[in-house]
């Protein structure tokens, strides 16, 4: 008895060496290997940056195509804003896809989407082509890999680091799209647009052959917890019945509050004044200044590079500070740059316009990480798909505005108008960020009890 009782005396000691004291797998096996959430988000930030690169590729070849078919600027951007229109609008569906038939199955199916889109453009002969090519299969696919992506695989697989990680996988989403844009133009001044087209295809079946062989759905699937996880977090609800009434559902109670239009409307100036109207124009309003296509290119090649940096600091910063204050700062910089950028644009490259270049590219998408906190904060275990709801928002401004300066370039010679009308929208945003306000927790459950 008295060896029993000696061993019973050990068992809260092996416990609290084995679990730590917050619940938490501290063995040394456990110590040296690398939590599979990292591989996780590893190959996550691999599709996201392949899924970015292929979607920027119009940028590059929009002359071209005017060169080659006589197709107007506004017919070409009418393609781009479709592809940026469900770019946003599948994120949502796509979230509730991912709850019911997991990531990776979505994922993979949405690489084949952009192959075949990316890949039938070679055998194009009128401008309806190109849109059910780039606007239609490319927008569904790449929207299948939005940033709602990105908040799906963080809920999932952290809860320590979540701002850090976010930033990090959103500077992928981002950068892909403009690092990969030189790469781009010299293949088509070199080879053409058609070759850049197929090497686009053969790059998303590699990355869909990578997400099918180590992408996993959740923690439990490899026997472990999410990264930071103590025991107390709420057991993860698996969805089910029809994603799509899952997603509408998700909509129609986010659509309720205010923080939900506000972060909405914050948001789809963000989309107008990046992926509508520099990532989609300011190549060719570059080129009408005199400045070489793969000078602009590399130009905003060097503003994915420091949205790299950007963004994970604003990931870090997510985790620190107030969102709502980090947000209003993005979008003020972000609109003041806007408003100089026209007299920056010149045959060649000055120190002004490298100065916009770096401030633009540390602010480029430094908003997601606070508006996807913003979003955990309202809307609780429903964050994912609300916040494809709200990147809807993003990808509708953004399509909005590639229309609307592709117009604005045929009717007055030049993109100036577009510039300065993003710039006043930035700080119409800035209000709207401040304008958010704090929610109480049990506010929260209340919310996403409703399931």
């Amino acid at each position: 008895m008295a060896g029993s009782s000696h061993i019973l005396s050990l068992r809260p000691l092996v416990r609290r060496l084995r679990f730590g004291e917050a619940g938490q797998v501290i063995s040394t096996a456990s110590a040296r290997r690398i939590h599979p959430a990292w591989w996780v988000a590893a190959v996550a930030f691999v599709a996201l940056v392949g899924s970015a690169a292929f979607r920027s590729m119009p940028g590059v070849f929009m002359n071209p195509l005017h060169d080659e078919f006589g197709w107007p600027h506004s017919v070409i951007s009418a393609a781009v804003s479709l592809n940026l229109l469900l770019y946003g609008v599948t994120a949502p569906f796509a979230a509730a896809l991912m709850d019911r038939f997991g990531i990776r199955r979505i994922t993979v199916f949405a690489l084949v989407l952009i192959a075949a889109g990316s890949g039938l453009t070679v055998f194009m002969t009128a401008s309806w082509q190109l849109v059910v090519c780039w606007g239609l299969l490319v927008g569904l696919g790449t929207g299948s890999m939005a940033l709602a992506f990105v908040s799906t695989v963080v809920d999932r697989w952290f809860v320590a680091r979540r701002g850090l990680v976010s930033g990090v996988l959103t500077a992928g989403s981002a950068t892909g799209q403009l690092v990969f844009l030189p790469l781009a133009a010299v293949l088509v001044d070199e080879f053409g647009w058609r070759i850049a087209s197929l090497t686009i295809a053969g790059t998303a079946l590699l990355v869909a052959l990578l997400v099918l062989l180590v992408m996993r759905e959740r923690p439990a699937d490899v026997g472990t917890t999410a990264f930071g996880a103590t025991g107390d977090e709420p057991e993860p609800v698996r969805a089910g019945g029809n994603p799509a009434a899952n997603a509408l559902r998700a909509l129609r109670e986010a659509a309720r509050t205010r923080a939900f239009w506000l972060l909405a409307g914050g948001f789809a100036i963000c989309g107008a004044s990046t992926n509508g109207l520099v990532n989609t124009h300011f190549v060719p309003a570059a080129h009408d200044h005199g400045m070489p296509t793969t000078t602009a290119a590399g130009l905003l090649a060097v503003i994915g590079v420091f949205d790299v940096a950007g963004t994970v600091l604003s990931g870090w910063l997510t985790d620190k500070v107030n969102p709502r204050i980090l947000l209003a700062v993005y979008y003020t910089l972000r609109g003041i740059s806007l408003f100089v950028l026209p007299q920056l644009f010149a045959p060649s490259v000055g120190a002004n316009m490298v100065l916009f270049v770096v401030f633009y590219g540390l602010d480029w998408v430094a908003t997601v990480p606070p508006t996807m906190a913003l979003c955990r904060e309202h809307f609780g275990p429903r964050a994912s798909v609300v916040f494809g709801w709200v990147f809807a928002s993003h990808q509708v401004g953004a399509a909005a505005v590639a229309t609307i300066a592709g117009v604005v370039r045929d009717q007055f010679g030049d993109y100036a108008a577009a510039w300065y009308g993003a710039g006043l929208l930035c700080l119409l945003a800035t209000a709207f960020s401040v304008s958010i306000r704090r929610r109480a927790p049990e506010e929260v459950t209340t919310v996403s009890a409703s399931r």
